[in-house]
């Protein structure tokens, strides 16, 4: 994750530092918005499931569809609000690994970002921001696999509460529209509670994703 986000930061650097065109795309009480495909990726760590010593859980990948909303409180100072859902796999580790996955579970992670635009008479224009979110897990399912371990079992994940850290770069179009490639790295923890039959069990997750995302934009 580390490495990838370096790596945008350069390009996004290099490019706003020869491209430069007197176009603005968004003043002082604009509205920007933008669709991007989604690839979520975990950076995970877990504690072990209570009572299963040697044991841990991962989180899996997923690729969705993102919506945003920028509101520009001055030429070069936005506020963006995103909407969007993933679907995630956890699955088994460690002493438990035989098991697979062990339950799946759906995201709503609302994110509140204040940016700051780099360059807003650009073609190219680059933009970092910091947030806060707040993830809330729903659709909460444990596989067939743990249910054969443990019997019938329930499970719940705590919602999570984070700052977040935001990259990106809008690429004009034309007066109206550009393409938008955009980082976003969520802190974000949860302790998940396995109920079988009345024995609890709990795992303490670090999930802290990173959102890679492409798409396209309009101003309003």
């Amino acid at each position: 994750m580390k490495k990838h986000f370096l790596a945008i930061v350069v390009l996004i650097t290099t490019i706003s530092s020869v491209v430069y065109a007197p176009v603005s795309l968004a003043d002082t009480g604009d509205w920007l918005v933008r669709l991007r495909a989604l690839h979520v990726s975990p950076n995970d760590d877990s504690g072990s499931v209570s009572t299963l010593p040697g044991s841990n859980v991962s989180v899996g990948s997923d690729t969705t569809v993102e919506l945003d909303f920028t509101y520009f409180v001055t030429r070069n100072l936005g506020i963006e609000v995103i909407l969007g859902s993933s679907q995630h796999d956890i699955n088994a580790g460690g002493s438990i690994a035989g098991l697979g996955n062990i339950a799946e579970v759906r995201t709503l992670p609302p994110t509140v970002t204040l940016q700051y635009h780099f360059l807003p008479d650009s073609t190219v224009r680059p933009y970092a921001g910091i947030g806060i979110n707040y993830t809330k897990f729903y659709n909460q399912k444990v596989s067939s696999s743990l249910e054969n371990a443990l019997g019938p079992t329930s499970v719940d994940l705590d919602s999570s509460l984070g700052l977040s850290g935001q990259i990106g770069l809008d690429i004009n179009l034309n007066q109206d529209w550009f393409v938008n490639v955009d980082v976003k790295y969520i802190h974000m923890d949860t302790t998940a509670t396995l109920n079988s039959g009345g024995v609890i069990r709990t795992v303490d997750v670090d999930i802290n994703p990173g959102f890679f995302g492409v798409g396209v934009g309009r101003r309003f």
